[in-house]
């Protein structure tokens, strides 16, 4: 049976993310009384080909990062072409949002703009269902949530050194249980403050994403800073890694080199030296390996790391027409699913399909400025993905994703956490 339940009324203003930065909220209500609201968050580490931020660049407000120009789009030019259409067809609203602006980016409404507005329409359906969307979206009861993997060492340019690589994380795998995955994981990450407190002489320093400033300018010496906290805790085998390294961050395009360890190294020399470290330590999954436009660099790269899933996100920006390159050429294993970057729900979860259609994975996560009920969440437990990323467990909005897996597991009977043990490639 088709369910129809028509918009009402469409509603926008600013708010703040999590890191302060200004935001558009846009609120949608349907006949039934149904109401649904959303937020784009935005990176911090943004590749070139993501949808368009919108924002006013009035350096008098919020330093140019207000967004008044994108609630006026939303309320004057968004809201009219959705009042009345049917809130359960998804696509028809995404689509109608997408001719309007009418360009490949986004870019006269805002990608912000337009996804804040595919989120609340998302989220107002389920809400007319008066089901959790995560069930929306799985159109049952679940039966499995996400490994979370927790970003615990920041790389990045620090006083003193750079490192290289941009996330260190831990995954806990060795449980069927989301509670002591997360045990296991906040455990470690406590330790981890000793280990680099004796490792460096004084207490670690707090990042700018919330795990700890990377003690070193070398991967290795931070992997096993790692390890001797997991196996210091007696989680040994039960806890393996995975890294973003944002390597468009460390590019230099002239000279066709990324930093590593303080030198310039070719592509080659980088895939080699990753190909190193899943030899020595258990890495589930390595993003971001390469430069966002080295498409060969990416396929030796698959070819050779033959110990890990390789995984894009600049590469790939969760476009279908990205990943269907990405499969052809056999650049990457999978992508990281990050709605905001291409701008609708509907683009969003056809990306995620063509993945699963040809067996790439797909690995939900937040955005460094993100929103505290992050829609992400419910794509991660809705789609039973094997793992999905997540920051350290320190602040707020990234405490409440735990949480937030956590009470999806208890709702739901039978519910596990995904074994990925047949998945890992170490």
């Amino acid at each position: 049976m088709t369910m129809e339940d028509k918009i009402t009324s469409v509603r926008a203003q600013q708010i703040i993310d999590c890191k302060c930065r200004p935001a558009v909220e846009v609120e949608i209500r349907t006949e039934s009384g149904a109401v649904g609201r959303g937020a784009a968050p935005t990176g911090t580490s943004v590749g070139m080909h993501e949808a368009f931020i919108l924002r006013d660049g009035d350096r008098s407000s919020y330093n140019g990062l207000s967004v008044h120009k994108a609630v006026e789009y939303a309320i004057d030019i968004i809201g009219p072409a959705l009042v009345g259409m049917n809130v359960f067809d998804q696509r028809a609203i995404d689509m109608r949002m997408i001719t309007l602006d009418g360009t490949p980016d986004k870019h006269n409404l805002g990608g912000n703009t337009i996804y804040s507005a595919s989120i609340a329409a998302f989220r107002a359906a389920a809400d007319s269902r008066r089901i959790p969307l995560y069930r929306h979206i799985a159109g049952r009861d679940i039966r499995t949530v996400p490994v979370p993997c927790f970003n615990i060492v920041n790389g990045g340019r620090y006083e003193t050194l750079t490192q290289a690589f941009n996330e260190f994380l831990i995954v806990p795998y060795g449980t069927d249980s989301i509670d002591f995955a997360i045990e296991m994981a906040v455990t470690v990450f406590q330790k981890l403050a000793e280990v680099l407190t004796k490792h460096l002489g004084h207490k670690p320093q707090v990042a700018s994403s919330y795990g700890y400033a990377a003690p070193s300018d070398d991967p290795e010496v931070i992997l096993a800073l790692m390890q001797e906290a997991i196996d210091a805790c007696g989680y040994t085998g039960r806890i393996a890694f995975a890294l973003d390294c944002a390597s468009s961050e460390m590019y230099d395009k002239e000279a066709r080199t990324y930093l590593l360890k303080g030198k310039q190294v070719t592509s080659d020399e980088l895939i080699a030296y990753a190909k190193g470290l899943t030899e020595k330590f258990n890495m589930v999954f390595i993003e971001d390996l390469l430069d966002e436009n080295d498409w060969d660099g990416y396929s030796k790269a698959v070819r050779e790391l033959t110990r890990t899933i390789v995984l894009g996100d600049d590469l790939t920006v969760t476009s279908p027409a990205l990943l269907k390159r990405a499969h052809e050429t056999r650049a990457v294993d999978g992508f990281i699913l990050k709605p905001n970057q291409v701008g609708t729900i509907t683009e969003a979860m056809d990306a995620h399909r063509f993945a699963s259609e040809h067996g790439m994975f797909s690995v939900p996560s937040g955005r460094s400025g993100g929103m505290v009920d992050d829609v992400v969440m419910d794509f991660s437990v809705g789609l039973e993905v094997p793992f999905q990323k997540n920051g350290a467990p320190r602040s707020g909005e990234r405490i409440e994703k735990l949480n937030f897996l956590i009470r999806a597991n208890a709702a739901s009977p039978g519910c596990r956490l995904y074994d990925i043990k047949p998945l890992l490639r170490f």
